[in-house]
């Protein structure tokens, strides 16, 4: 069996996740919760199966959060067998807002 990926979170993703999280928690208490439950399950798939999700730009792919309209978007780096997420959005937003945070090859 496969190891999995090392997963490296940017900054900018992890502050997604936390004003997402509060916005969530704003709503109904527990939902942040859930929420962050969701996220976590995407990024255990990206780091079992890093390969499996779609290439949304240039060597960059996406995987979806189940039950909430957001996206994780990472890159995938084989030699060094980890993922780096640089975002974790909601699919309403401009793609332009998290295109702007990837590195420049």
């Amino acid at each position: 069996m496969k190891a999995k990926a090392s997963l490296v979170l940017a900054p900018e993703a992890k502050g997604d996740v936390g004003e997402a999280y509060r916005w969530y928690e704003t709503q109904s208490a527990g939902l942040g919760l859930e929420f962050l439950r969701n996220v976590e399950a995407a990024l255990d798939f990206v780091r079992r199966l890093p390969e499996a999700c779609p290439v949304v730009h240039a060597s960059f792919r996406r995987v979806l959060v189940r039950r909430f309209p957001f996206a994780v978007v990472y890159e995938y780096e084989p030699d060094r067998a980890r993922c780096v997420v640089y975002a974790v959005f909601h699919s309403s937003q401009d793609p332009d807002k998290w295109r702007g945070r990837l590195p420049q090859p």
